[in-house]
């Protein structure tokens, strides 16, 4: 199974967007599945406020734990963390429209209107588990190509 599968396998058993693909990674961290889902678990729906995909954030927890700084002393990892992730999220609103969960979605889910028109067109059924896999692979891509 890829981790883009088990990524969209781990969300539509019931995690959020942003524990689904940072717990697609866990293993590579020396964390469990339910850890690495606690650790992401303030991240999904835009962080609450329909703002930046949780599958984004998830997918940039990913980027952190590989690449970013560890000690206060050492700076140099900062560089390439931070363009990883400018890459991570231009080529991801490239893929999609947007970065913004209320974007991709075309609404805002942090108000009770917007959350019931999500709800009423699917989009976390139809729609979200696509940007979950799509996170996945641009991902995949990004880290790929540093």
């Amino acid at each position: 199974m890829t981790k883009s599968e088990k990524a969209v396998e781990l969300f539509k058993k019931g995690l959020l967007c942003s524990q689904a693909v940072f717990a697609s990674y866990a293993e590579e961290f020396g964390l469990s599945e339910k850890q690495a889902a606690k650790i992401a678990a303030s991240f999904g729906s835009g962080m609450c406020k329909a703002e930046v995909c949780g599958a984004c954030t998830g997918a940039l927890m990913v980027i952190g734990s590989k690449f970013g700084q560890e000690v206060p002393e050492d700076l140099s990892p900062r560089a390439k963390n931070n363009a990883l992730t400018v890459k991570f999220l231009e080529e991801f609103a490239k893929e999609n429209g947007s970065y913004m969960c209320r974007g991709l979605l075309g609404c805002d889910i942090s108000t009770s209107e917007g959350l019931a028109r999500a709800k009423e067109k699917n989009l976390f059924t139809d729609f979200c588990p696509k940007m979950v896999e799509s996170a996945v692979k641009v991902l995949e891509k990004v880290i790929e190509e540093k």
